[in-house]
């Protein structure tokens, strides 16, 4: 038995190795995926954003907040626009980003410590740069407003340490953890990478049953006395196997050469992926048992792979989806994989907490190989 298993396993991978195009979509193309991705999000967080400031007020007081202004870290003054349609102009150009609308009475306002209103537009269009500009433009007006609120102070004769301390009672301080530099490239390139290697393993793994039960060697297998089982058995292993080596250059790449941050053990990480693999590859099993042809197979496979890395809750919240989708989205072992995948790579917070993960994609295994085995055990 063991013999023809052996066989079997031989055959399996010399047809996989035999046909170029998927020998090149499974070995090449996560890799370049990889280098695609890091070339995209190599600049790891957005600077220079361009902004457009608008004086009204041209006094020494706002051409202070202009120069401050653009001596921001993240901020680029890119143009002073005479008046607020210009400002629209250019945001509904590109051109700007950011725009911030000094009024005529800054100066009058600030002196009398009165309150001053500073419009400040942000292009909603791009989330991306309107999240990061938004950041940037808060970071830069806490502490101007604090400035300025400590100079109406003095003006009115109040010490200096009084008015420093009336503007920094309460003191927040900012402390990013686990991501401190919030570094979009260490959050999304590694899973953009798994993203497509996953797709690639699904539409392999479509091709296990009806790759056999649609061809001669169907039936030249079974007149040689070679049980189901034994096949698909053999078949799977080769599958799996095959799927790992892909994912070793992925793993390689992000964690040694584009020193992605990995805060647990490489063998439990690897281990993790590895039970992915296996329900990853159960589902495409099911997906093979239940098609007629190759072609149908393969639609299955990308049905389920295509959208599941938006669904998984990984760039989007399962929080904030429906219900009914939050709990649909649980029967995919992708959902199980990138959130793991998340807590792993980051946090790291220990077997207590990532048993579930392992046991949720577990389960799915076991359900779609054994609902697979029933469907084929008929045909």
């Amino acid at each position: 038995m063991l013999k023809s298993c052996l066989a079997i396993m031989h055959r399996e991978f010399f047809y996989m190795w035999r046909d170029r195009n998927l020998r090149y979509i499974l070995l090449i193309g996560p890799v370049l995926g990889l280098i695609l991705f890091y070339t995209i999000y190599s600049a790891q967080t957005i600077k220079a954003i361009s902004t457009a400031i608008v004086d009204l007020d041209r006094s020494g007081a706002s051409r202070e907040l202009v120069d401050q202004l653009s001596n921001a870290e993240n901020l680029k003054v890119a143009a002073f626009p005479a008046n607020f349609a210009e400002v629209e102009k250019l945001l509904q150009k590109g051109d700007a980003i950011v725009g911030i609308i000094i009024p005529e009475d800054f100066a009058r306002n600030t002196t009398l410590g009165r309150q001053t209103n500073i419009a400040v537009i942000i292009d909603g269009s791009n989330f991306i740069y309107a999240t990061n500009a938004s950041n940037a433009v808060l970071t830069v007006t806490r502490t101007i407003s604090a400035q300025i609120g400590v100079k109406a102070l003095l003006a009115r004769g109040i010490p200096l340490t009084q008015a420093q301390e009336a503007y920094q009672s309460i003191l927040f301080r900012d402390e990013g953890w686990f991501n401190p530099a919030l570094n979009y490239a260490y959050f999304l390139l590694l899973a953009l990478a798994l993203n497509l290697w996953q797709q690639f393993c699904m539409l392999a793994a479509c091709m296990n049953i009806i790759g056999e039960t649609g061809t001669s060697s169907w039936t030249q297998l079974k007149a040689l006395g070679v049980s189901k089982l034994q096949l698909f058995v053999s078949k799977s292993l080769v599958h799996i196997a095959a799927f790992m080596v892909m994912v070793l250059p992925i793993y390689a790449l992000s964690f040694y050469i584009f020193k992605i941050p990995l805060y647990c053990s490489f063998w439990v990480l690897f281990l993790f992926t590895l039970l992915f693999a296996v329900s990853l590859h159960s589902i495409g099993t099911l997906a093979s048992s239940l098609a007629t042809s190759a072609l149908n197979a393969t639609r299955f496979g990308m049905i389920i792979a295509l959208p599941s890395f938006v669904l998984c809750g990984y760039t989007w919240p399962l929080e904030v989806m429906p219900h009914y989708l939050q709990q649909l989205v649980k029967v995919l072992p992708h959902t199980w994989f990138f959130q793991g995948l998340n807590y792993l790579t980051f946090k790291n917070p220990g077997w207590g907490f990532m048993s579930h993960y392992f046991l949720a994609m577990s389960v799915i295994a076991l359900i779609c190989y054994g609902a697979a085995a029933m469907l084929t055990s008929r045909s």
